[in-house]
């Protein structure tokens, strides 16, 4: 299958050179992608370590992940092939995260993140943010791959959150930044929040790069929403447009929304 592939024209092959049977079948795929100029990529999982590693480790431990993983690139040097990707997942994002620490460590391969089997949308969206965005707190990781039980846009919508958090690589899309309300908030914040974020994907606006502030107060709210792009800041039944920093004029709550939706659309 794997030559299939190569001969096909894919990008990227992903094997793991100790798991496709004997050494004659490793050279094939490893000759053939030199032929091709094609990338192998390793995967390694808490599922998949060999025996061997998992007696001595006694469990998945982010020194087995590891290990496994060099193992595996070992087969290919030993053929010269030197254009290796490296992936350690995880369904547990602290050990994903030692697991790709040590291997950045003791090795120069590009590294591709991820959780595996993270789950649903909302509890797997949470964990890749804990061990993607460690990670690339880092400096570690070149590729990632949010995976979900849902659809692959989610996935991709998650991805997108991350890197916006971290501010790296440019800003992916729409960043909203709203405060958790304290007893000066006056307008309806959750609702507002909520709203809003519904009405963006309905006007398809979310992949804007923007980064729009909904705060709760006038107090705080203009200086936190400084370096946004837009936003507003909640008084009693009304609220202030605010524009790079400047306040420049008051709104009814109700027309919060709609407002905010219409002056991005404009920018």
């Amino acid at each position: 299958i794997a030559l299939a592939a190569i001969e096909a024209g894919v990008d990227k092959i992903r094997i793991n050179p100790g798991n496709i049977g004997s050494r004659e079948k490793t050279e094939a795929v490893v000759r053939a992608c030199l032929e091709r100029d094609i990338p192998i990529r390793i995967g390694v999982n808490s599922g998949s370590l060999e025996k061997e590693i998992l007696a001595k480790h006694g469990s998945p431990t982010p020194e087995a992940l590891a290990e496994s993983a060099l193992y595996h690139a070992s087969l290919l040097e030993k053929y010269d092939f030197n254009d290796i990707v490296i992936s350690i997942k995880a369904s547990n994002p602290y050990n994903m995260i030692l697991a790709n620490r040590i291997l950045a460590e003791k090795c120069n391969y590009p590294l591709h993140l991820g959780v595996t089997e993270a789950g649903s949308k909302e509890i797997g969206s949470i964990k890749s943010a804990v061990g993607i965005g460690a990670l690339l707190c880092d400096g570690i990781g070149d590729t990632v791959r949010v995976s979900l039980t849902d659809r692959p846009e989610e996935e991709i919508g998650a991805a997108k959150s991350i890197f916006n958090a971290i501010g790296i690589s440019g800003q992916c899309g729409m960043d909203i930044v709203s405060c958790p309300t304290c007893g000066r908030t006056k307008i309806d914040l959750i609702s507002l929040v909520a709203q809003f974020e519904k009405r963006a994907k309905e006007e398809k606006i979310t992949d804007k790069p923007l980064k729009v502030a909904i705060m709760g107060c006038v107090v705080n709210g203009p200086g936190e929403a400084r370096e946004a792009d837009i936003g507003i800041a909640g008084g009693k039944g009304e609220a202030v447009l605010i524009k790079k920093g400047v306040i420049v004029e008051k709104i009814p709550e109700g027309d919060v929304v709609e407002r905010l939706i219409k002056e991005i659309k404009n920018l």
